[in-house]
């Protein structure tokens, strides 16, 4: 019987996996709640890629609020202590190794996938709970926002109809009319229009003549298709200031991102890396391109 230890990959995605199964029934996808910033107390930069979506995955099962993470050691120099017996999240990050070939000479990079753990502010002595505040802003200017951002991109944006959807051989994005939204309890129907319209940005994104992004055969392919798209919405949504929508169909994909994720421990790296490269890319269009930070 193999005694080794778990890759980084394995424990990240097992976290994500038993987020979902414990709460089976209540638990909502990470991806599908009100975006909150998700940054190290070091380095005051926000995580990225697949750290985003574990990071939520623990917050929300464990009812955690804000986004303040940071290392045993980050928290320490702080002079806060992590409680004893808390348990931190798994984390990954990159390391890049320039090294010269032996026969060759030539420069060579080699990237190494490293793990760590981080544990969040409410895992720290003399926390105390903040009840949190009402949202501030005016909605108006964050859904004016949300549409200036999709103009950017030069999509094709076709109204009406009962679906939203992208089609790839005509190149445009289809979507009902905003009225057609009723919303939830949290989330007016407004920001449900744009999420649902981010999440179509992000299938526009995956053209052969942008990303070049490769969907795959069968259902499978398709619910990894729709997994990157879920998530580079809800990254969108976090920059933007929105609350995620809820699709109507996300139960009938859940089955299959589950049985991907526990089939295969690098499938929710490999679509969370898909999902940054078509936020980068939908940012790049923008009059302005915004600083991305990575952790």
């Amino acid at each position: 019987m193999s005694t080794s230890k778990p890759s980084i990959h394995e424990r990240v995605t097992s976290t994500i996996v038993a987020a979902i199964e414990e709460g089976a029934g209540r638990f909502q996808m990470p991806w599908h709640q009100i975006a909150i910033g998700i940054t190290n107390i070091a380095s005051g930069k926000a995580y990225r890629g697949v750290n985003v979506l574990t990071l939520w995955a623990v917050a929300m099962s464990k009812g955690y609020a804000g986004g303040a993470w940071g290392t045993f050691k980050q928290w320490k120099e702080r002079e806060q202590f992590v409680r004893k017996g808390e348990k931190g999240a798994p984390i990954v990050f990159y390391k890049i190794i320039e090294t010269k070939d032996e026969e060759s000479g030539e420069d060579k990079t080699q990237i190494f996938a490293r793990g760590s753990t981080v544990f969040h502010l409410s895992q720290i002595n003399g926390y105390e709970e903040q009840v949190p505040a009402a949202p501030s802003g005016d909605p108006i200017e964050r859904i004016e926002r949300a549409e200036a951002y999709a103009a950017a991109t030069g999509a094709r944006i076709e109204r009406g109809g009962q679906s939203a959807c992208y089609s790839p051989s005509q190149d445009v994005v289809r979507m009902p009319d905003i009225e057609r939204f009723t919303g939830t309890d949290t989330m007016p129907a407004q920001e449900a229009y744009y999420a649902t319209l981010l999440h179509e940005l992000v299938h526009f994104s995956g053209h052969k003549s942008r990303c070049d992004r490769e969907i795959g055969k069968g259902r499978a392919g398709y619910a990894f298709e729709e997994l990157v798209a879920e998530l580079g919405s809800a990254f969108l949504c976090a920059e933007l200031g929105l609350s995620p929508a809820v699709r109507e169909d996300h139960a009938a994909y859940l089955a299959e991102w589950l049985k991907c994720l526990k089939e295969d421990s690098r499938a929710i790296f490999r679509a969370a890396s898909l999902a940054t490269k078509a936020v980068d890319y939908l940012n790049g269009l923008q009059p302005e391109v915004k600083e991305g930070a990575a952790a």
